[in-house]
């Protein structure tokens, strides 16, 4: 029996790379793909293979896959945050690149893994949404957007797959310290801060957490679903 191998995108840093570094320690053969090659020679040795690769790419996205012998866990960490503006103010371009990054790149990663996922009879998908998807944030729309359509494209595809060993899951973030966070507005992410009960980010060592257990076999009676990991911030 081979070793699992789980592809993890926008892998390279932040909440990516802390997902790839536990599943590695855990025992699986990690994989992480992100566009950004020098993000990707940073993160080499704390993983056994590295990708450069545009998610928004189907048939790139396929070609990897197919590359890795199958893909047994995959972890959606590519996104973008978007635009940070009103939503009168959101240009045509800026709003298909959100979508497509966050919704349609993580759709087309699933696309590709379920057939050999379905076959074997066993596989994990963890999605990251955002508690953006879920309550919306002002000046954010494009983000929100997608990422609300991310926990219905879980919820959607979990249910097909119920019966399949194929287990499909979101989380649903509050503020996380990553670097893509580092580059909001100041007076954004003090907004949100404020809206954590706990006062404070999460850390990415505790959405690894999570993805560990949504990727493992203790994970066994769960697909279609959405944890928040927020502080306490969501409120359904």
């Amino acid at each position: 029996m081979r070793d699992r191998v789980a592809l993890v995108t926008g892998g390279a840093r932040g909440i990516g790379l802390a997902c790839a570094q536990r599943l590695r320690s855990d025992g699986l053969t990690v994989a992480i793909c992100d566009l950004e090659s020098d993000d990707l020679a940073a993160a080499a040795d704390s993983v056994d293979s590295t990708h450069v690769l545009d998610v928004t790419d189907s048939a790139a996205v396929t070609r990897l896959v197919t590359g890795l012998g199958g893909v047994d866990v995959l972890v959606n960490c590519a996104g973008v945050v978007g635009p940070i503006m009103p939503s009168w103010e959101v240009s045509d371009e800026d709003w298909a690149r959100t979508i497509d990054v966050n919704l349609t790149g993580t759709f087309n990663t699933i696309r590709a893994v379920l057939p050999g996922m379905r076959e074997r009879g066993w596989g994990r998908i963890v999605n990251l949404s955002s508690i953006a998807g879920k309550e919306g944030n002002p000046n954010v729309s494009p983000y929100a957007a997608s990422k609300a359509a991310v926990i219905g494209l879980t919820k959607s595809v979990g249910k097909e797959v119920a019966t399949d060993g194929v287990l499909v899951n979101a989380i649903a973030p509050a503020l996380i310290s990553t670097p893509m966070n580092a580059d909001a507005a100041p007076e954004l992410i003090e907004h949100l801060l404020s809206k954590i009960p706990m006062g404070r980010f999460g850390e990415v060592e505790e959405v690894a957490e999570l993805v560990s257990w949504l990727a493992s076999d203790k994970c066994s009676f769960s697909t279609a679903c959405v944890y928040d990991l927020s502080g306490g911030r969501a409120t359904y």
